[in-house]
């Protein structure tokens, strides 16, 4: 039986209101509280322990990816490469790989609760904007995982940054460092790719314009090493598995600050 709803609607009405209408008011309201209008107070604290939050990360990870995957109502082959070799990049075993296609599986299923499912992971993520950050970057390779950005995909990305509190210009900044990332990426790897593009998508990897001076570079090349910093990131919640796409993340932003070093 629930009573702490009477015994505090009753308490805090009569402190607020001093005489016995206001007493049983709060009484009343209590009584409300207590039938059914209760909140679960034990959701509040979300996972409670390191592995939990490494668990709600992997889960959300590629749920949301199937999610994302099947925005325009069907998944492309292209989408699902990007997954599987996303699987490969993080050296799954069989158990965490069959966990991570799963998951994929269920969040291109319709009526997915895409919602439900990033409020539940906001929450283990309290205080870890970082991760969200991560997290909100890989959606967006699988938005682009095909090579363009569908209006039903680019729906879904606004959705997503928004239910983690990320604004449209926050979001756009990213989706424009995404996309010259992947092609700052390829000629890291060693593909051809024109020098003047590969410098002025380095700019847009550390996100400032070919204007900003070399203390706004270094500025902006510290904040995002330290976002993206991967031991940082593990002890924030970031699944030990997945230290290679942030690895990687540090990698880029290094190496396209050192071709913008040297230009100066």
């Amino acid at each position: 039986m629930r009573i702490w709803g009477k015994v505090l609607g009753f308490l805090f009405g009569f402190m607020l209101s001093r005489n016995i209408f206001g007493a049983l008011l709060g009484l009343w309201l209590g009584h409300r509280f207590d039938q059914g209008m209760g909140f679960n107070f034990s959701n509040l604290a979300g996972p409670k322990s390191e592995a939990d939050r490494q668990a709600a990360f992997f889960y959300s990870t590629f749920s949301v990816m199937g999610h994302v995957a099947k925005a325009k109502g069907h998944v492309s082959s292209h989408e699902i490469a990007f997954a599987t070799a996303y699987m490969d990049k993080l050296g799954l075993n069989a158990q965490l790989r069959q966990q991570a296609q799963d998951a994929f599986r269920e969040g291109k299923m319709a009526g997915f609760p895409i919602n439900d499912c990033l409020a539940k992971f906001k929450r283990s993520c309290a205080g870890r904007p970082d991760i969200l950050l991560l997290f909100l970057e890989i959606q967006i390779q699988v938005a682009f995982a095909d090579g363009d950005l569908d209006a039903e995909e680019h729906d879904a990305l606004r959705n997503i940054a928004k239910q983690l509190g990320f604004s449209v210009k926050e979001l756009d900044n990213l989706l424009e460092m995404i996309m010259a990332g992947a092609s700052f990426h390829q000629g890291q790897a060693g593909q051809t790719v024109n020098k003047g593009k590969q410098l002025e998508d380095a700019y847009k990897v550390l996100g400032v314009s070919k204007d900003a001076s070399k203390a706004e570079i270094k500025k902006a090349y510290r904040k995002l090493m330290a976002q993206h910093h991967p031991d940082k990131l593990i002890a924030k919640g970031l699944p030990p598995e997945m230290m290679e796409v942030a690895k990687e993340k540090t990698q880029d932003i290094q190496a396209a600050y050192d071709l913008i070093a040297k230009q100066g």
